[in-house]
């Protein structure tokens, strides 16, 4: 069975680690502060300029002037701080920033990432996702395994416009967590009940199975 994006999310979350400083993108990622297990410290990044984000308010306690890059209610942790633009992309750019977290609407089997425009679409731009795919050294993509039509959104290539180049190093979709290694993908968890035959079917790039897969346990 395929998972939700909240099961994206909580799979996600067991990738950080205590000490981490964390930025979450706009979508799925979001949903990863949700899921980060109490007993470690774990600082979560937003690009419009805090750090110290914990999960979601509780309907009725939302603070309308606390809000993440995506404009969406959050809540601040004890020692939370708050700063401009201007010190939230030093902070990126100074590569002081542990994992990033961004979703994606392609990745290619040899870790590009597209993510910020559709031809013929109107956009705003790039915004920070391209700072965060140059400067970071370990980006996580949560993203869902096929399009709307079925078709892979895992390619030997991307066809829309890219943000960064042989950047990704992890992948977690609805159906698997995959590595880039040597310029292909390695499965390396499947969703329960999901069989690596159909993983083989949704994804068009070059896909390495080596044993048996595991479930993903949360």
């Amino acid at each position: 069975m395929a998972l939700s994006k909240e099961q994206i999310a909580q799979r996600i979350a067991k990738e950080v680690k205590d000490g981490y400083y964390v930025n979450l993108g706009i979508g799925i990622p979001t949903l990863v502060a949700n899921f980060v297990n109490h007993d470690i410290n774990v600082e979560f990044q937003s690009e419009n300029g805090i750090l110290g984000m914990g999960p979601f308010p509780f309907e009725g306690e939302a603070d309308p002037d606390l809000i993440n890059a995506g404009k969406q209610t959050i809540t601040a942790l004890p020692g939370a701080s708050f700063f401009d633009s201007a010190m939230s992309f030093g902070m990126i750019r100074g590569q002081h920033v542990d994992l990033t977290i961004l979703g994606a609407m392609e990745v290619s089997q040899n870790g590009d990432i597209a993510n910020w425009k559709i031809p013929g679409k109107m956009v705003k731009g790039m915004g920070g996702a391209m700072d965060l795919v140059a400067s970071a050294e370990n980006i996580i993509v949560a993203m869902m395994h096929t399009n709307r039509e079925g078709e892979s959104k895992l390619l030997k290539e991307c066809s829309l416009p890219l943000t960064g180049v042989k950047c990704v190093k992890k992948i977690v979709t609805n159906l698997a967590v995959l590595e880039i290694i040597d310029g292909k993908f390695h499965l390396l968890e499947r969703a329960p009940g999901v069989s690596v035959e159909e993983i083989q079917k949704a994804t068009e790039g070059d896909l390495v199975v080596i044993g048996d897969i595991m479930e993903m346990k949360f």
